[in-house]
């Protein structure tokens, strides 16, 4: 019996007297961060990144044939920019969120103070100051605090353990978000508004909110809109947004260009049939009778040539994108895990309806782009950003 008085379940003790189980280094193994990505998340992501990339090669090489240039431009700098995404994403999977959180504030206030300056040295396209231009690139302030906001506003939410949110932290969080939607509301940008709200009303419910909050947010926010457009903060320009959302048939001069917008974008969704025209087929996108049709309207594109089995591919890989989100949230080790991937959850679910939704005419055009498929830098990268933050909560929900 002498040969196993040491033995102990598990593993034995070291003539030092130091643990040597073999369970005990499972365990650590086990919970190392590097060893529980969720692979089906980042399935998820690439395979709409990849969608993304062959509808904006798709969409925007007509024109640029056209014009005598290069055919791949546009999806070249789409891959650069999945380039950039993939290194960010990578370096928030591997930072620890708990850190993250500890700097939420200076990570937001510079934010804001990207939205102030956007105001004022911003370029002016459309009517609207929504980014610096570089020539080489250029960047949304908006799009990088849809990640500042909901790190700082899960953190927040999270510091008490109870099962209602207290009145004085309720109101806290509104002048959070206040403040950095009205910068926004200012550029304007009504749409990177309404996804900065959806992501705190999540955020408010999960954290258990009175239902008479929740009101009195939707009351306000209600009360801003309309007095931001009574004020003449709202452009022209999105004015007609609504009014053409509520006259899809209208004839008049004044709303015809969005009108045959939407109008050509949901005939493109329409006429895909069940396997579409065929890769760089589609008569709508190839004729350029789409606007924007590489950011706003994405999703035409990959109607008209893919059809129901392409669209359907597209809604598919985005509820799985959002599924994992969720279970992840689910499976959270701690309240702020937790929250960061409920308010993830909603704020990617209320993006890519109202793309989605706007492109078969059930939501007035917004100017959202359709997350990781739409052509554009800073909401990828942003995104991107989203989904390393979800990640970095998965890798060590073990710990």
């Amino acid at each position: 019996m002498g040969i196993f008085d040491n033995v102990r379940l598990g593993g034995s003790t070291s003539l030092s007297g130091r643990s040597t189980s073999t369970m005990g280094n499972l365990r650590r193994s086990m919970a190392d961060p590097s060893r529980n990505i969720d692979w089906i998340l980042m399935v998820a992501t690439i395979g709409l990144s990849i969608v993304g990339a062959i509808a904006v090669y798709s969409c925007t090489r007509p024109r640029l044939i056209a014009q005598g240039l290069d055919p791949y431009y546009f999806l070249q700098r789409q891959i650069i920019y999945l380039i950039v995404a993939t290194v960010a994403m990578v370096v928030l999977m591997a930072t620890d969120y708990e850190w993250l959180r500890g700097r939420s504030e200076f990570l937001f206030g510079s934010s804001l103070v990207a939205l102030i300056l956007v105001l004022v040295a911003g370029t002016v396209r459309g009517g609207a100051r929504l980014s610096f231009d570089f020539g080489f690139a250029s960047f949304q302030p908006a799009e990088f605090t849809k990640f500042t906001l909901l790190l700082l506003l899960a953190g927040y939410l999270s510091e008490e353990e109870v099962a209602e949110v207290s009145y004085q932290r309720f109101i806290s969080t509104l002048l959070i978000l206040g403040t950095a939607v009205g910068l926004i509301l200012l550029q304007p940008d009504l749409g990177s508004a309404s996804v900065l709200i959806a992501c705190a009303m999540g955020l408010l419910l999960i954290a258990g909110a009175k239902w008479k909050y929740i009101a009195s947010i939707t009351l306000l926010a209600t009360v801003s809109a309309f007095a931001v457009v009574v004020s003449g903060v709202v452009k022209t320009y999105q004015l007609k947004r609504i009014e053409a959302f509520l006259n899809q048939n209208s004839t008049q001069d004044t709303l015809k260009a969005v009108v045959l917008q939407v109008r050509f974008a949901k005939r493109a969704v329409s006429t895909g049939g069940i396997t579409g025209k065929g890769f760089l087929k589609g008569p709508l996108t190839n004729g350029g009778f789409i606007p924007v049709q590489s950011t706003d309207f994405i999703f035409s594109a990959i109607g008209e040539q893919f059809g129901m089995i392409g669209a359907g591919l597209t809604i598919f890989l985005m509820a799985l994108l959002l599924w994992r989100v969720w279970r992840i949230g689910r499976l959270a080790r701690t309240r702020l895990g937790q929250f960061i991937a409920i308010g993830a959850f909603t704020m990617i679910l209320w993006q890519s309806f109202q793309n989605i939704a706007m492109t078969i005419g059930i939501m007035p055009v917004s100017g959202l782009p359709l997350p990781f498929v739409s052509y554009g830098g800073s909401h990828l990268v942003a995104f991107a950003m989203i989904i390393g933050l979800v990640q970095s909560v998965h890798m060590r929900r073990l710990r």
